[in-house]
């Protein structure tokens, strides 16, 4: 993969999995951060080898019903013993904000990655974290949420794609 469209790719495969739009995503402000985390983290080949399982589903599944190419990324990407772990990874880094430590058996299987530890991408990943968004909240100590906002639980957004939420989002529309 062209190193100049990896950063495409990554925020096609971001939108997919995290149910953000790619607005979102951009809006963070962390895309860079995160694709550079992840390639300093496992390297470009295991990147490019995911992105590239990403972009074949993609194609192979033009025109299906979307359930089938949420199957085939359930089956061939999260089930997938070599690139399961790195995406679980690069959905916790949209919406926390941190690296989590790959399994052992990961490891064991494909190698040490000098990187690999946990950590937090940065003090602007943490308060950029989708998970604020997702539950509407703020992120404590690091914004404040207006005066009164304690008294009322957070309201969490209906999500396009989750059945539970279909009404929801046609009583917004």
């Amino acid at each position: 993969m062209r190193p100049e469209d990896r950063m495409d790719h990554f925020i096609a495969f971001s939108t997919e999995v995290t149910a953000f739009t790619t607005f979102d995503l951009w809006g963070t402000g962390q895309a860079e951060a995160y694709l550079a985390t992840v390639g300093a983290v496992v390297g470009t080949a295991f990147l490019d080898e995911l992105l590239g399982a990403y972009e074949k589903i993609l194609r192979e599944t033009e025109g299906e019903p979307p359930s089938e190419r949420k199957a085939r990324l359930r089956r061939e990407i999260f089930g997938s013993e070599k690139l399961g772990p790195i995406a679980r990874n690069i959905v916790k880094l949209w919406y926390v904000g941190t690296w989590y430590e790959l399994p052992t058996a990961w490891t064991e299987a494909f190698g040490p990655a000098p990187k690999d530890v946990t950590f937090v991408v940065s003090s602007a990943s943490y308060v950029e974290g989708l998970m604020w968004k997702a539950i509407g909240a703020h992120p404590a100590g690091a914004r404040a949420p207006g005066y009164g906002s304690w008294a009322s639980p957070p309201r969490i957004p209906a999500f396009a794609g989750d059945p539970a939420n279909a009404q929801a989002i046609e009583a917004q529309s």
